[in-house]
């Protein structure tokens, strides 16, 4: 029997397929975020079809692994036993660990600032989402998206709103695939051409760091130790996430005695987990789950958190310069997000253009980076205070 007689009594369905065909679309042909938007647009594209059982469904969490691979197929069993455990999202900390470099952000720690400042969105978002009608629980999963991290906002709405899991996944990956199109959309709003104009390397030179680090890659080090310990005091529920997160780059960081743990982290274990979540998440997100008021107000809401994040970035970097003699160019503010390195991309190819001498990807990546650090830590006081 075919699916095409259930497909002619639920039209709906064809609007999901389209859906999941130009998500598609956007990570094959204009390759943005591919490694996520691919995975996610294909399981959402399969969960659509009719009779596949690939659909992720509201089931009995009491039944056993074997018994809802049995009764509901392998996609829910990788459902239930990956994302709904929350396993996923900390592995893929642990190989986003390993890929990051913290040195830029060391070398220039007065920048990482302003990843914490770009965290506004999320708390903004929050409140107005509560003034809507979302509960507290769910208006924290839904702002948590303006930190632009995918397995943060994945692993926040698994703790505090699981039944929303499916937009709020599909609407954090989809913006962060959008950065190119995004920041600019907020820069030309509230950057000027002459702040975008400010070349952080000039500003270096006339005003030089007074305390310059002597042995980098020994801080490099002790930073992940440091740091782990740190937020395990201080925002334990944010471990999960921040102590993978760390573990992996202290492994890259040691380097070749533990070089096959590393390129373990790094390869395997990241790009297996990135295809599991990636098609999870997307078959979450069918006609039931995705056409409703609720979720296009998720979706909007979003763009909100999203936005605002970036001008919070943008707005403090401009207060800062207020008072400070040594200028900072605008878009590091803006690259505040966890979209790492995407966002550093995006604001350096935007200075190229007003100034071909503005090299400022390395300045924009101490922001970027510390905001994968400040979105984490912000979801782990979300669910520290709400779950």
């Amino acid at each position: 029997m075919t699916a095409l007689q259930d497909i002619a009594d639920q039209p709906q369905i064809l609007l999901m397929i389209l859906i999941a065909a130009g998500l598609l679309y956007l990570g094959i042909k204009k390759q943005y975020e591919p490694l996520l938007l691919v995975p996610i647009a294909f399981g959402m594209l399969l969960a659509n079809f009719p009779g596949g059982q690939m659909g992720v469904v509201k089931i009995d969490e009491n039944l056993t692994l074997y018994q809802i691979a049995k009764e509901h197929g392998i996609m829910n069993y990788l459902y239930y036993a990956l994302i709904k455990t929350g396993f996923l999202p900390p592995i893929i900390f642990l190989g986003v660990g390993a890929l990051t470099d913290f040195g830029p952000m060391l070398r220039n720690l007065r920048l990482a600032f302003f990843g914490a400042a770009a965290q506004i969105g999320i708390f903004t978002v929050l409140i107005s989402a509560v003034a809507l009608g979302f509960t507290l629980k769910e208006a924290a999963s839904l702002g948590i998206i303006g930190g632009a991290d995918g397995p943060t906002a994945i692993y926040t709405t698994i703790k505090l709103a699981p039944h929303l899991l499916g937009p709020i996944a599909i609407a954090a990956y989809s913006y962060m695939a959008l950065v190119p199109v995004i920041i600019p959309f907020v820069v030309r709003f509230t950057v000027t051409e002459k702040e975008l104009k400010i070349n952080m390397k000039e500003q270096d030179k006339l005003y030089p760091s007074n305390t310059p680090i002597k042995n980098l890659q020994t801080l490099k080090i002790i930073f992940p130790i440091a740091v782990g310990t740190l937020v395990a005091l201080l925002v334990p529920s944010s471990v999960p996430l921040i102590g993978l997160l760390m573990f992996g780059n202290l492994i890259k960081e040691i380097g070749p005695m533990v070089s096959r743990l590393h390129q373990a982290a790094s390869q395997t274990i990241l790009n297996a987990a990135t295809i599991f979540l990636g098609l999870s998440v997307g078959a979450t997100m069918t006609v039931k789950a995705f056409l409703n008021m609720e979720t296009l107000l998720i979706i909007a809401g979003g763009f909100v958190a999203f936005a605002i994040s970036i001008a919070g970035g943008i707005l403090a970097v401009k207060a800062y310069n207020l008072f400070a003699k040594k200028k900072i160019n605008p878009l590091i503010g803006a690259t505040g997000l966890s979209a790492v390195p995407m966002a550093s991309r995006v604001a350096n190819d935007i200075a190229l253009k007003h100034d071909p001498n503005n090299h400022l990807l390395q300045y924009a990546m101490a922001s970027n980076i510390s905001g994968v650090i400040g979105s984490a830590v912000a979801a782990g006081v979300l669910i520290s205070f709400l779950g």
